[in-house]
């Protein structure tokens, strides 16, 4: 096994993880990129003596070393139409994800993985789990799609962390073929990345739903009741839908008897459920799984407020009772929850005009969300790479909420084309500083700045951390 060459496509944080764990393994990882690299990351393969190669791939070699091993580790950013992966599949040559690769190490006892998944919550989600698991004294990771790769966690400890919380993009499970969360939490299908998925929304919800794939009926997977397209796969007998798991299945709209009852209607008979009563003050959530007394508590004491963020603390509070943590204690880490960067962050107040990083929000429902919290009139700052995006649901937020437009990206061309005439004055701009300073020049007490961009930042910044963190270098520099 020591001579077994093992092509690693993507110089990123997963390709470097990857190879981290794969020389614990004793492959010997060789990495490709397409691009230039990031000085850090050439920086750590250079130091592991990490064979590796930049500004293109050498797809010979890379298929024959593949073809040798019968598969190979692709980073998420690389899409599936790239005519190397093309190449390496007509071939029969597994194409697999880091978060498969590290999946395969994960466990040497009695591990449990949490993976969570969604168009949007998922990284507020995971975070959350995790803080629920480090309050009651756990020992935990949280990796993956959050920051820090799942195989650099595991490459760098003695032994799996017993709980590992790990967040998983549709691109990581397009690449999985035995991957089997202990707990799955699917937070919802909205159109997101369509770019990648040929406009098909379906093949995107597919994507999503292979988080239960390898799920067994000792697996829990949780469920927003209110997503159609995830009630969809449930519903289906077809080979690649349905599941095995026990479902708990989570409304935000219902009390517990009429989910109950309205899934029933359609065939479905969920393990447990947690629905709402809005119709009671305070108002209150309910968990109710079996050999467990109902879990129960009040709305409005969440740190995390807002509709978005209410299935999101119910999705975590079940995976919770799930892995039977106290509900005292869970119920006081959801009253103390900070909240993560680059999500609805408050940065700064500056002379009554309020800042607000939402870099995280690289979709339009994302910023739907973002938008719809909002109290107050909005200078809203958006852009980026566009993704596919239909802008349409933002009309009545922009046009009843926004007073000005920032547009910070290269092509700006549907936001000025969609926002232009409901809005008081739309702008463009190529630098975070630029953006901030004009905001705040157009503001007035009682504004609110928000940078929730609506698409991808890969125009003007590395990440979507680095545009956040551009965004508030900028606005504590007023």
């Amino acid at each position: 096994m020591a001579s077994t060459r093992l092509p690693i496509l993507g110089a990123g944080e997963s390709g470097v993880g990857a190879a981290r764990l794969a020389l614990l393994h004793d492959f010997v990882p060789c990495v490709s990129d397409a691009g230039k690299g990031v000085d850090s990351k050439r920086h750590e393969l250079e130091i592991l003596e990490i064979e590796c190669e930049f500004n293109g791939h050498s797809s010979e070699t890379i298929l024959k070393d593949a073809h040798a091993l019968g598969w190979l580790i692709k980073s998420p950013g690389i899409p599936e139409d790239n005519p190397l992966i093309e190449a390496l599949r007509s071939k029969n040559i597994e194409v697999i994800s880091e978060i498969e690769f590290a999946s395969r190490f994960a466990r040497k006892q009695n591990e449990q993985v949490v993976a969570i998944t969604g168009a949007n919550g998922k990284t507020t989600t995971t975070a959350l789990v995790a803080a629920l698991l480090q309050d009651a004294g756990k020992d935990v990771a949280c990796v993956g799609n959050i920051g820090k790769s799942w195989a650099r966690d595991l490459a760098e400890r003695e032994n799996p962390a017993a709980h590992q919380v790990v967040e998983v993009s549709s691109f990581q499970l397009d690449g999985i073929t035995s991957f089997r969360p202990n707990i799955a939490i699917l937070l919802n299908i909205t159109p997101d990345h369509l770019d990648r998925y040929g406009d098909d929304i379906g093949r995107y919800a597919d994507a999503k739903w292979r988080i239960t794939a390898f799920q067994t009926p000792d697996d829990f997977l949780i469920l927003n009741a209110e997503d159609d397209l995830s009630i969809e796969r449930w519903k289906s007998s077809e080979k690649q839908h349905g599941t095995r798991a026990r479902v708990v299945a989570v409304s935000t709209r219902k009390t517990l008897n009429s989910l109950r009852k309205n899934l029933q209607k359609q065939g479905l008979h969920p393990w447990g459920v947690a629905g709402v009563d809005q119709s009671k003050q305070p108002q209150r959530f309910t968990i109710h799984i079996p050999h467990q007394k109902p879990f129960t508590m009040t709305i409005q004491e969440l740190a995390l407020q807002g509709k978005h963020n209410l299935y999101n603390s119910m999705a975590a509070s079940v995976a919770a009772r799930v892995l039977d943590l106290r509900s005292e204690g869970i119920r006081e880490s959801l009253k103390q929850f900070d909240a993560i960067e680059h999500r609805m962050e408050f940065v700064k107040e500056v002379n009554q005009i309020k800042f607000i990083n939402d870099s995280k929000a690289t979709n339009v429902n994302s910023t739907w969300f973002a938008l719809e919290s909002m109290r107050g009139p909005v200078i809203w700052i958006a852009g980026g790479v566009d993704k596919g995006n239909d802008y349409s649901s933002l009309m009545h937020l922009v046009t009843n909420k926004v007073d000005h437009l920032i547009c910070l990206g290269k092509n700006n061309e549907k936001l000025l084309a969609t926002f232009g005439d409901r809005v008081q004055s739309i702008h463009e701009v190529e630098d975070a500083s630029v953006a901030v300073q004009l905001a705040y020049d157009l503001g007035m007490p009682g504004h609110s700045v928000l940078l929730s961009p609506a698409c991808a930042s890969f125009d003007l910044f590395g990440s979507y951390e680095e545009r956040g963190h551009a965004f508030k270098k900028a606005v504590k520099g007023l």
